[in-house]
């Protein structure tokens, strides 16, 4: 099954088909959302489109107008990793400051 996923999921994104992050599949457990992005990448995404995948592209696939963007007056989750992931997605594995809701929860490396 999971060959068959792979090779699908790269002709959607050669296709320039709009997929979006998230998984209930066992493929990407919970908690490991940037393997998910290392994965569209691998598929033949750009990193800028796998971030896109999982911010901008996600709020408007489920038809919300209140998240997926930074803005004044949305709902907003900051995350902060040690590089560019517009040239390495894999350091999106490696977060490493933390924001939700306003509040820092994680900063350098460690609980705030």
């Amino acid at each position: 099954m999971f060959p068959r996923a792979k090779e699908t999921i790269a002709k959607a994104v050669a296709r320039g088909a709009r997929i979006a992050c998230g998984t209930d599949a066992p493929a990407i457990p919970h908690g490991k959302n940037a393997k998910e992005l290392v994965a569209l990448v691998d598929r033949g995404m750009t990193p800028l489109q796998a971030i896109r995948a999982a911010t901008t592209v996600a709020a408007e696939l489920i038809d919300v107008d209140d998240r997926g963007r930074l803005e004044v007056g949305l709902l907003a989750d900051i995350i902060a990793v040690p590089g560019d992931p517009l040239t390495d997605i894999g350091v999106t594995g490696d977060v490493r400051f933390v924001m939700k809701g306003g509040q820092v929860y994680r900063h350098d490396g460690g609980a705030a």
